[in-house]
């Protein structure tokens, strides 16, 4: 059984996690809005960067996590195709649907999760579980607006996209979870994820236009932001800041945490966004809203606290250390 400090910090790290996340709706809805970038060519490059950050940081701090053993290798480039259609299809709701649609849509990878994990994984999806997936639903909804009837004025491309992409962000949580009961480190982990997601999304940008949405019409696509400096900047600090903090410490807040209760913690992310929103923009979140927050962090605390009381209650962890799913 998991003990209660190593709980407390998966949860922290999963929180910290959320709040960088946070910021990647805005970075994608500007530079798909202002420069016409093609969401999957900003999937594209938006790998290639992290794969760049990461070789030159590891190499620096910790070469050793640049390389992995072979026997992982097929399992990362499975791994690595599921991030890459995840990245894809969050790229390209976000871009048909719009920053708070697509939000909503995405967290339905909190129930996708609790249920696949349950099934696939066999972490147990007890009554706590249940409450704080449909809390925290519920709040998605509520911060990111999506009760306005004028955010749902989309096409069923987009609304299917953005349930598509909750999918792949479940099925991304569940082998991450998987990567870490393996003994991957998680920055080993997200440098060969991303560096075979990259591979993959250069090859479905060079299929005939017209065959994936939102992939390359023609060949100048790859360069759509020219030579404006300050667009490649806003790209690559989409690609170093947020994309591998934020992916790099949900890696690592699963080798603590099934990824049922990872994932659910995440579902914090819009909040962070309206309070970045509100800082930044001047944008004020109404009743609904604040009333959405938190049904969120009410989800989150419940679940927090119920794990608590019954890692208190059970017997000392057995001398293997290893991590196990909760009850709960």
């Amino acid at each position: 059984m998991t003990s209660s400090s190593s709980l407390s910090r998966g949860y922290a790290i999963a929180v910290v996690s959320a709040a960088i996340l946070s910021t990647t709706a805005i970075f994608i809805r500007y530079l798909t809005q202002t420069y016409q970038m093609p969401p999957l060519v900003l999937a594209l490059w938006r790998a290639g960067f992290v794969v760049l950050t990461l070789v030159v940081v590891l190499a620096v701090l910790s070469p050793a996590r640049l390389r992995v053993e072979r026997r992982h290798l097929l399992y990362l480039i499975g791994y690595g195709l599921m991030l890459a259609v995840f990245n894809a299809v969050w790229t390209l709701s976000v871009a048909l649907n719009g920053a708070a649609v697509a939000t909503v849509l995405v967290y339905s990878s909190a129930a996708f999760t609790a249920l696949l994990g349950w099934w696939l994984l066999k972490e147990n999806l007890g009554w706590v579980k249940v409450v704080a997936v449909i809390l925290s639903l519920t709040g998605c909804v509520l911060v990111s607006g999506a009760l306005e009837a004028e955010a749902w004025q989309v096409n069923a491309v987009g609304i299917l996209t953005g349930v598509v992409s909750g999918l792949c962000y479940a099925g991304y949580s569940l082998l991450g979870r998987s990567a870490a009961q393996r003994g991957l480190n998680p920055w080993t982990t997200l440098l060969y994820t991303f560096g075979f997601a990259t591979l993959f999304l250069g090859a479905i940008n060079s299929l005939p236009a017209g065959v994936v949405p939102g992939t390359a019409a023609q060949p100048a696509d790859f360069w759509a932001l020219g030579s404006d400096l300050t667009g490649w900047g806003i790209l690559f600090l989409l690609a170093a800041g947020p994309t591998v903090a934020g992916f790099g410490l949900y890696n690592v807040s699963l080798s603590h945490l099934p990824s049922s209760v990872a994932n659910l913690i995440l579902t914090m992310e819009p909040v962070f966004t309206a309070m970045i929103a509100y800082v930044l923009l001047g944008e004020r979140m109404n009743g609904w809203q604040v009333g959405g927050g938190a049904l969120i962090l009410a989800g989150v605390l419940f679940l927090r606290i119920r794990q608590g009381r019954r890692i208190q209650s059970q017997p000392a962890p057995e001398p293997s250390g290893q991590v196990v799913a909760y009850t709960d």
